[in-house]
């Protein structure tokens, strides 16, 4: 055992102690084994000791203070603020209310009392509440403030027809939607004017969120990126705080009956239908605290399975209007796979590129590895061979002479990644292109069906795959702009059965970038971008500033963790480790910051509350976002 999984597996066995006893004291010895199964599924070994208290990934409590915690003279500074909007828009802050506990549900309106933003209205609907204590409190607070709409409802009907029923009470131009034991940040609705001021054109606002337990302890951060329709499509990312047009949820015709649960990820799919992309705005910033409980989504997703299956329900009907012929399977830690098909007939011819010198056994392992277990048919292979001087390696490509679907290139020219691609490109047969690294074996059998299948949809550039180190720890997992200056791995080192943060790494989404070593786009999207930078970027970096430009042509790229495949980095061509190489290095890495500064520090598929010092998606130490100042 080397000392890596030493190291790791006396870690593990510390957490599963540590995690054992905390639930044998809180829910009996007869619970553990089922509550950990059910974590661990969900989170991975750290992330069970993390979320159980075991151990502290961040100190969120110290990130609160720095970051997110009023002072008088913030308050006072966000009140003059609010005065000197442009527009005061009303927002209507939409709550169904069954049976919540009496002091939760005065928690929830006390926080929408307490807004800075003065300019809301709120909309209850009492959905034939049993405990007499909740008329009470709801007719005490319609008496205290004009601005508290309420509604008894006759007969129970669910949280779809008790929402719908306070839409009805609805006056303002904006709905925010509050469950009845959560709490809104006192500053929530400021940030959501201040958002419809700057952006007139907007119809649908989202922010960030947290946990809430039942002793009023914040935890568990989901710090959000931009609006992502492929991560949207896997797990409602829109959620908490969601506010709606009301126009628009007018026009789509409210909450639907018999998606209970779900509800509100069907009414954000409904609306995305009528809207364009940008009319969705993001606000990075802790805006609504959920409650965790025993029986809420938020202490654990599968406390109500039925809101799983209605989220699929959704999501396949969502498909279907828009006449997508894809299939929605719902994952066993609580989230959403769309599977698109590949053309029935004739599915398109793929060219994989792969550019090498000498490395015989790598490159052995690559294109057997291909050939044997890729269950895709129609591709071809061309090997551009950059100078290989090794008598096996030139044996090798002798033997695949004749091959049928084997090309070998010679290209002598100094070993430049970007113009060895291109040449290549150039002489490709096949409608989609493969960037495919002389180091990577397949895992996988589908993944070139799985990376093909997202590569020819509309819309979409380059696709990515999901690449591990050869001791099964993560490689590959997205690119993440600005960490370590230009760009990082996301959740790079991360260890199989974890999802990674928010299942980010267990999920299909939409990242800035995704690596060269593995990477499958159209040929005409390719071409249209004037390929990779053999001028600027020789060998560092070109991948990126490649994504980079196919995604400003209007394309997203997509990462897929379904298409798995070993990465063995670099070993044909070793490290920056001579002064020649660094020199080069350095060069590319400033032509990086120059061209794209802006934006690699404000990556749309990360969020500005997080490191650009660490791949794994912890707090930042210096958030990226704007004070109360």
């Amino acid at each position: 055992m080397n000392i890596f999984r030493y190291k790791y597996t006396v870690k593990k066995v510390q957490y599963v102690v540590g995690t054992a006893y905390k639930i044998v004291k809180r829910d009996g010895i007869s619970s553990v084994f089922k509550i950990i199964y059910r974590l661990y599924k969900t989170d991975g070994w750290y992330g069970l000791a993390y979320r159980l208290g075991v151990v502290t990934r961040n100190d969120y409590e110290k990130w609160i203070v720095e970051f997110d915690q009023l002072t008088d003279e913030a308050r006072s500074i966000l009140h003059l603020k609010s005065t000197k909007l442009y527009s005061h828009p009303v927002i209507s802050v939409l709550m169904p209310v069954y049976n919540p506990k009496p002091e939760w549900l005065k928690e929830a309106i006390e926080s929408v009392l307490g807004q800075i933003y003065p300019h809301w209205e709120m909309c209850i609907a009492d959905d034939a509440s049993t405990d007499p204590a909740i008329r009470s409190i709801l007719e005490y607070y319609a008496n205290h403030d004009k601005r508290i709409k309420v509604i008894f409802r006759e007969n129970n009907g669910h949280i779809s027809a008790a929402s719908n029923s306070a839409l009805e009470l609805v006056s303002g131009d904006w709905v925010g939607l509050l469950d009845h034991d959560d709490v809104l940040s006192e500053h929530a609705l400021f940030w959501v004017a201040e958002a419809i001021n700057n952006r007139p054109n907007a119809s649908l606002i989202y922010s960030d969120e947290d946990k809430i337990d039942e002793n009023g302890k914040r935890r568990d951060p989901y710090f959000k990126c931009d609006w992502n329709e492929d991560l949207f499509y896997s797990q409602n990312m829109f959620c908490h705080f969601g506010v709606y047009r009301t126009e628009l949820l007018k026009k789509i015709g409210g909450f639907r009956l018999g998606l209970e649960g779900s509800q509100d990820y069907d009414l954000v799919l409904r609306c995305i239908e009528l809207i364009s992309e940008d009319q969705i705005i993001h606000i990075p910033r802790i805006l609504y605290h959920w409650r965790a409980h025993e029986n809420s989504c938020a202490q654990d997703n599968n406390s109500k399975i039925y809101a799983l299956h209605a989220g699929q329900r959704a999501l396949q009907e969502h498909l279907r209007r828009l006449q997508i012929n894809a299939a929605v399977e719902l994952l066993d830690f609580g989230m959403y796979r769309v599977k698109y098909p590949l053309p029935a007939i004739s599915p398109p011819l793929v060219t994989l590129i792969i550019p090498t010198r000498n490395g015989l056994q790598l490159l052995r392992q690559c294109i057997d590895s291909i050939i044997s277990k890729t269950t895709y048919s129609n591709y071809e292979i061309i090997i551009i061979d950059n100078g290989s001087d090794d008598s096996d390696v030139l044996k090798y490509f002798k033997s695949l002479d004749g091959h049928s679907i084997i090309r070998i290139i010679r290209d002598d020219r100094p070993f430049n990644f970007s113009a060895l691609n291109n040449a290549a490109v150039k002489k490709a047969r096949g409608v989609l292109i493969g960037l495919i690294n002389n180091d990577i074996e397949v895992i996988t059998p589908d993944w070139l069906s799985e990376m093909v299948s997202h590569a020819i949809r509309k819309g979409v550039g380059a696709v990515g795959a999901k690449l591990w180190y050869p001791n099964n720890t993560l490689q590959h997992a997205g690119v993440v702009l600005g960490v370590g200056g230009v760009a990082g791995h996301s959740h790079k080192y991360l260890t199989q059965f974890s999802h990674g943060y928010f299942a980010r790494v267990s999920v299909q989404q939409s990242f800035s970038a995704v690596t060269g070593a593995c990477l499958i786009i159209r040929k005409e999207i390719y071409e249209e971008v004037g390929g990779l930078n053999e001028v600027d970027l020789s060998i560092a970096y070109n991948d990126i500033d490649f994504c980079l430009r196919v995604r400003a042509a209007g394309y997203r790229n997509i990462w897929t963790p379904y298409a798995e495949l070993y990465h063995h980095e670099s070993a044909t061509r070793g490290y920056e480790d001579t002064l020649e190489k660094k020199v080069r290095f350095d060069r590319e890495e400033n032509y990086m910051k120059q061209k794209w500064g802006e934006l690699l520090l404000n990556d749309p598929a990360y969020s500005p509350n997080l490191s650009l010092t660490h791949e794994d998606f912890r707090l930042s130490l210096k958030s990226r976002v704007s004070q109360f100042e």
